[in-house]
């Protein structure tokens, strides 16, 4: 699985990358949405995972009503707020909200397998390496 990891800077951006790699994920760090819309022609990804304060603060119009993005899950994380405090599901068509603190590898599989998006209609097979199954070493 591919996932473009958005966050409000850099810093943040390859924070979350770092954290999706260790589940097997491969990872694209980006910088805001409409970087994360540049970088979908090239990178190919199966879902977006963007950091909830910034979904908090922009509109996701562009993103929802462009035919080559808008099929594409954003999934929102937090390092702070709780899932009970995860108002955005309901108002933009956020796909789901991971909060990170609590996050088990079998749950992230669970939520990601689930929430990626289909190609032409079909669902690609759920494999993640996770650790414990598939030596570290052995994935890159």
């Amino acid at each position: 699985m591919k996932a473009l990891c958005v966050g409000r800077h850099q810093f943040l951006s390859e924070h979350l990358c770092r954290f999706f790699d260790e589940l097997g994920i491969d990872t694209v760090p980006c910088v805001g949405m409409a970087n994360a819309m540049a970088a979908v022609p090239m990178e190919d990804p199966d879902f977006v995972i963007c950091d909830y304060d910034l979904l908090a603060k922009i509109s996701l119009t562009s993103w929802e009503t462009d035919p080559d993005v808008s099929s594409i899950p954003i999934i929102a994380v937090s390092m702070t707020r709780h899932p009970g405090e995860a108002h955005l599901l309901d108002v933009n068509g956020i796909a789901g909200f991971l909060y990170l603190p609590t996050l088990d590898p079998t749950d992230a599989h669970r939520v990601l397998s689930a929430i990626r998006r289909t190609r032409r209609g079909i669902h690609p097979p759920s494999v993640l390496p996770w650790q414990g199954t598939t030596p570290l070493a052995q994935l890159r």
